[in-house]
């Protein structure tokens, strides 16, 4: 399915039934990374799953900044009126919904966030090693916002006011302080670290994440 956001066309899967959960994607990636983890959550809940701007099947924006896909979040929640959706954002996509629940907490009921970053300074050495190495090969604009974005200053996590999971693998590309500091600067976030995971193994066609959202939820 397509929807249209003030000119962004947004690719999007819509399957179940159930308490609304959005799931937000990583870097050059697509919905289809959640395939295995959506065939659990459609058992209780409608699962929207977005392909974010240029990337999957959604339209290619002249620019590629975090804030413009937190906006597309808001928008895309307001304008199909999801009633307090839950967001899951790995990687990019958890970047993106810290984002919009600083934003705009008010328009949802909770947020997973897996393996995201404050800034790139967040990322480890090694990471940052590989991503400039790709961009010098591609020159992906879409590959260039990791090396300048996000730049999202602790004080303003303070916003967040829904229930809040930060999840990591680890050995994540993610430095443990950077995820620590995310956890200790939003009131009440609850944590967990996946044993023996990288920064997309559990999350990347894997259902491994249903040991922590039951529980987290309240459904058990």
């Amino acid at each position: 399915m397509y929807i249209q956001l003030e000119g962004q066309i947004l690719s999007y899967e819509k399957d179940g039934e159930g308490s609304p959960v959005i799931l937000l994607h990583g870097n050059g990636e697509s919905h289809e990374i959640f395939d295995v983890l959506s065939q659990q959550l459609t058992k209780n809940h409608t699962v929207y799953a977005i392909d974010s701007r240029g990337q999957g099947g959604s339209a290619t924006p002249n620019s590629y900044h975090y804030k413009d896909m937190a906006k597309d979040v808001i928008l895309f929640i307001t304008s199909l009126e999801i009633e307090k959706p839950s967001i899951i954002g790995f990687s990019d996509g958890g970047v993106i919904a810290l984002l919009v629940a600083m934003e705009r907490s008010d328009l949802l009921s909770s947020i997973v966030v897996c393996g995201a970053n404050l800034s790139p300074k967040g990322l480890k050495g090694s990471a940052l090693r590989e991503i400039k190495k790709l961009y010098k090969k591609n020159g992906s604009p879409l590959v260039q916002m990791m090396l300048v974005e996000p730049n999202i200053n602790e004080s303003e996590l303070q916003k967040i006011s829904v229930p809040t999971l930060i999840c990591a693998g680890d050995d994540d590309m993610i430095k443990p302080k950077e995820t620590e500091k995310i956890f200790h600067n939003i009131p009440g976030a609850k944590g967990h670290i996946f044993k023996n995971a990288t920064h997309s193994s559990y999350v990347e066609h894997s259902d491994a994440l249903m040991s922590v959202l039951p529980v987290f939820w309240g459904e058990e």
